[in-house]
């Protein structure tokens, strides 16, 4: 039987050329906003997939327009009450209900402390909606599994769209435009050898550098969220320097890999797993020791990030099926945690 997840993934082109069409004007407003406020830096505010998605848009909007991005604790206000001298930032909040406290009271302490505030949700409605002075309605429609899919990419295709716009970037255009088409390909592709890699192992790690670093990190999420594996998510940079000390034989390694000035990096490091013992998968086609994974390009590198991350989508939903899983209900979960 085909679970709810698998059909929100097979979702995600038309939520994201609905997004594209609709989205298009609001976005290109905040923009507009964004240029003319000239915040000196960004922070974000979210959790779980969502923050996955800010750390994404994290690089993009360091690498593309040199502003730097700094996660703020949701509990720094819901918590602990503490003001934050925010004044010339921009604050993303990212949540896909918009109605978790901690979310909501840190939105509203950023933008009394001076952040011009925008909510991207997937209700426009939503109590963050309201407390924030910008919306970006990410147009997912209704996500009813319990792991988030076509959220997380709406989050960050939206918040890649408000970069196009602020930065005026044809090319990073370009790549949006030509995301739906891709998108629906790469929800074909299940990753099969990967699949019979894991198997009845237990723990892996998935790795990135950069923008698919963030990849690396919702995978490892959803691992563990509908497969009930223990996966751990590093940067190649990162992942030589202490947690390859549990590398032994077959060892599964899942690598994230674009074509971006870090692809070589990325390489470099499959090879190094893999004389260590690992089992790895990349996704690249460049001569390598790991095993290559298909995958489907866009027009441009970060669009093509995002592209990756729908195969995996497709790939441990069937991963979760072999296991006698089922990815709409995970165990001890629920669709929507509202943490203070």
């Amino acid at each position: 039987m085909t679970s709810q997840m698998r059909r929100e993934i097979l979702e995600i082109p038309e939520a994201v050329e609905r997004l594209l069409s609709q989205g298009a004007d609001p976005i290109a407003r905040i923009a507009a906003a964004a240029r003319e406020a000239d915040p000196a830096y960004a922070v974000t505010v979210a959790r779980g997939s969502s923050d996955h998605a800010c750390t994404f848009l994290k690089y993009a909007f360091e690498l593309e327009l040199g502003l730097p991005v700094a996660s703020i604790g949701p509990s720094v206000a819901s918590i602990y009450g503490a003001k934050l001298n925010l004044g010339r930032s921009i604050c993303l909040a990212v949540s896909q209900s918009g109605k978790s406290p901690d979310i909501v009271a840190m939105t509203k302490s950023a933008g009394e402390s001076g952040a011009m505030t925008v909510a991207v949700t997937n209700d426009a409605t939503s109590p963050l909606a309201e407390v924030a002075a910008h919306c970006i309605d990410i147009q997912a429609g209704p996500e009813r599994s319990v792991a988030a899919t076509k959220t997380f990419i709406t989050s960050a295709m939206a918040g890649l769209m408000l970069l196009a716009e602020w930065k005026d970037d044809e090319a990073l255009r370009q790549g949006l435009r030509s995301a739906p088409e891709a998108f629906a390909k790469a929800a074909e592709g299940t990753w099969p050898e990967l699949r019979a890699a894991i198997a009845e192992k237990h723990s892996l790690f998935t790795l990135g550098r950069g923008p698919s670093w963030a990849i690396s990190n919702e995978a490892a999420l959803k691992f563990k969220e509908t497969c009930q594996i223990h996966a751990e998510s590093y940067s190649a940079a990162e992942v030589l320097h202490g947690p390859v000390s549990i590398v032994d034989d077959g060892f599964p390694v899942l690598l994230f890999a674009t074509n971006d000035a870090a692809k070589r990096a990325v390489l470099d490091v499959a090879d190094q797993l893999v004389a260590k013992g690992a089992r790895a998968f990349i996704t690249s086609d460049q001569p390598c020791k790991a095993e290559s994974l298909s995958f489907v390009r866009t027009d441009h590198a970060l669009t093509d990030a995002v592209s990756l991350m729908v195969s995996f989508y497709s790939m441990v939903n069937e991963v979760a099926a072999d296991r006698g899983i089922n990815p709409d209900a995970p165990r001890h979960l629920k669709k929507v945690t509202e943490t203070v």
